[in-house]
């Protein structure tokens, strides 16, 4: 081997890097100890960039192309090498490639539930996941706070670790974002469209990356969550409570033909007071359209037996027989428009009430 020969194997002529992988973020150019030759040729593909790295300090980066290694385009290098009358002999450094193509398909989900404030709920738990892609866009931000000094930094090294700052910028992004549960749960599209002006700043400056799509496939609450928006979009339809409490009733009454069970009873009671009712108000105006008085019919009753239905009632008892629940018979009693009594801290209904309302 003559001396030129023996010198080419100890200097680096070409720096390059052949990438056929799709999973690879950063990758170290092997050097084996070898010096990068003056005027050396360091080529960088689409999609890639290269970073000089001396002694643990950053020096130049470069973009695709074929770069000849002179002074002239190594300046921050060669202020680091102090090479005061530009450069003339071999030098060491590190040279990282690192991948700035669209890696696209990626998941992320919460492990725990994650805590929300709601304006409709107060504190909530929620769970959430979906796909995003994302992409290098700062070369020095990644390497120093992601990559680190990996030589062959690989996407499945990468997942797990990138899940959860996503998780986190996600959580406080949607928190500053304060958007409620409901348009949460319903607008999955439009809530990663609008999440990502929040999430990029954040994971720029952070990590160096940026996201190309933010998907959210899917956001879960816990039960008692969502029977509370099953009840909301209930009473939304039912709209009037009134006329919902007279349609129950009138259910109540079909269900109760038979005499079977206190709703049927209580119902039958209820609808038979309304009933006597109209038939007094309609001999009051025979009676003052008689010439001669008439004889009085005996007085109907006005309260069923004791037996079938006490003088006062709870709200669960009435819940049940108007067939709703006990919170919109507290809620009734609160604004009015059911009359009742406070005795210590329990609700007492009379009879007499529940007509009322159901005239009202």
């Amino acid at each position: 081997m003559g001396l030129m020969d023996y010198l080419k194997t100890q200097f680096l002529e070409i720096i390059q890097w052949e990438d056929d992988s799709r999973d690879t973020l950063a990758w170290r150019f092997p050097d084996q100890d070898k010096e990068i030759k003056n005027g050396a040729q360091l080529i960088v593909r689409e999609s890639q960039t290269a970073q000089f790295i001396h002694l643990g300090q950053f020096a130049d980066t470069f973009a695709p192309g074929k770069h000849t290694l002179t002074t002239e385009n190594i300046p921050i290098l060669s202020t680091l090498q102090g090479w005061k009358y530009g450069l003339h002999s071999p030098f060491k450094c590190d040279v990282y490639f690192v991948n700035t193509r669209l890696f696209t398909g990626n998941k992320w989900g919460t492990s725990n539930p994650v805590m929300l404030r709601d304006p409709d709920f107060g504190i909530v738990r929620a769970r959430a996941f979906g796909t995003y892609d994302f992409r290098v866009v700062d070369v020095k931000t990644f390497l120093k706070e992601v990559a680190g000094t990996d030589a062959h930094f690989r996407l499945d090294e990468f997942v797990d670790a990138m899940r959860s700052r996503l998780v986190s910028a996600f959580t406080d992004a949607l928190a500053s974002a304060k958007v409620p549960v409901l348009d949460v749960a319903a607008r999955y599209s439009e809530l990663g469209e609008a999440l990502l002006p929040i999430l990029n700043p954040t994971l720029r400056q952070k990590y160096g990356l940026e996201l190309g799509s933010f998907i959210v496939e899917n956001v879960s609450l816990p039960p008692e969550v969502e029977q509370a928006i099953d009840k909301r979009s209930s009473m939304a339809a039912i709209g009037n409570l009134n006329d919902y409490v007279k349609l129950q009733m009138a259910e109540g009454l079909a269900k109760g033909e038979g005499g079977g069970g206190t709703g049927g009873q209580m119902t039958q009671f209820a609808v038979g007071m309304a009933m006597a009712q109209q038939m007094l108000g309609q001999a009051g105006g025979i009676m003052a359209q008689a010439t001669q008085p008439a004889a009085m019919p005996p007085p109907l009753p006005t309260a069923p037996p004791a037996s079938v239905t006490p003088e006062l009632l709870s709200p669960i008892d009435v819940a049940k027989v108007l067939g709703v629940t006990e919170a919109d018979i507290v809620q009734a009693l609160g604004d009015g428009s059911l009359k009742g009594k406070k005795i210590g801290s329990t609700w007492r209904i009379s009879r007499a009430a529940v007509d009322e309302f159901l005239k009202s």
